[in-house]
């Protein structure tokens, strides 16, 4: 058998799978839409914009540079 002739039959397996379910289908939403959730607050709350806060705007390659080769 060849290699693609066996991702060719995972590949199917998986989408008949996914295809043909239904308490999962919604299981997989609430997952996906909770990942979502936690991945914007994690965005918001612990990683700010540091860059625009610190840096004049159209000088932010320079703070940059001078931040990477200055500190210890």
């Amino acid at each position: 058998m060849s290699a693609m002739n066996i991702l060719r039959r995972v590949a199917d397996l998986y989408v008949d799978g996914f295809r043909n379910m239904t308490l999962g289908r919604t299981l997989w939403v609430i997952i996906l839409l909770k990942l979502v959730i936690v991945l914007v607050v994690m965005k918001l709350l612990f990683f700010p914009d540091f860059l625009s806060s610190n840096a004049e705007e159209g000088r932010e390659a320079d703070f940059v540079m001078k931040e990477m080769t200055e500190r210890q």
